[in-house]
């Protein structure tokens, strides 16, 4: 090789090429590094309802690193995310020293399991609230059948003006409603929603005129349900006509 000029000089054009290119390398490194491009402004692009001002103003002050190139997007989403209230988090640059952050907050639905709290699209997260709301008691990984069903069960009851302050899906699968009038609805594993139409049905005729508030009614009968009135006294199943 060192007797082929053509070959030598090959050799010095890739070797000039690496040289140039570790040259632009390090000159934009260099450049990016400098202080002429600090962050100066992390922008929220609405104000939080929920989440606590002062603790994002210390994910600001602690946890940003570098400038404005040089900042870690995908730690500072993170970071964000870890705040109470904060579902999701965008974050991008805005040239020349700016960082805009875009905070989705979860929207509370009702109480999970009594120690957590569940948002609209079903998904449980910690957050302390004083909102007088629902109650969600089910297995890991249920909630957002529960809430699903919680929404159906609620179009399903209107007719009655009637809302659920409580449901519940147990190990076995069988679901219970507590209304806002204090009465408990079993409606068991099958046909759930099949149950409730048939008592939505029923209702003003049969239990809405009786002299004595029903505890609760059962309707796991083929046909029809059983009310339990206080100290546990109960009517005889309804049949549909």
């Amino acid at each position: 090789m060192w007797d082929d000029p053509q070959a030598l000089r090959n050799l010095a054009n890739g070797l000039f090429g690496i040289s140039l290119l570790l040259v632009l390398f390090g000159a934009i490194h260099y450049t990016v590094h400098l202080p002429v491009f600090p962050l100066q402004t992390v922008q929220l692009v609405a104000i939080p309802q929920r989440a606590d001002a002062a603790q994002i103003e210390e994910i600001v002050r602690n946890e940003l690193r570098g400038n404005f190139f040089t900042v870690d997007l995908e730690s500072t989403r993170k970071a964000f995310e870890k705040l109470p209230w904060v579902r999701k988090v965008s974050v991008r640059r805005q040239f020349p020293w700016k960082l805009e952050v875009t905070l989705e907050e979860h929207e509370a639905l009702a109480h999970w399991n009594d120690t957590e709290l569940v948002n609209t699209q079903g998904e449980v997260f910690s957050a302390e609230t004083e909102n007088v709301l629902p109650k969600f008691i089910g297995q890991e990984n249920t909630s957002a059948e529960v809430t699903q069903m919680y929404k159906t069960f609620g179009s399903q009851l209107a007719p009655l003006k009637r809302s659920v302050v409580q449901i519940s899906l147990s190990p076995r699968r069988a679901w219970q409603l507590r209304l806002d009038s204090g009465m408990v609805l079993k409606l068991g594993r099958e046909q759930a929603q099949e149950r409730l139409a048939r008592f939505v049905a029923v209702y003003p005729y049969r239990l809405a005129s009786m002299p004595r508030t029903v505890s609760y009614v059962d309707l796991r009968y083929r046909n029809g349900f059983a009310a339990y009135l206080p100290g546990g006294v109960a009517r005889s199943p309804a049949k549909q006509s």
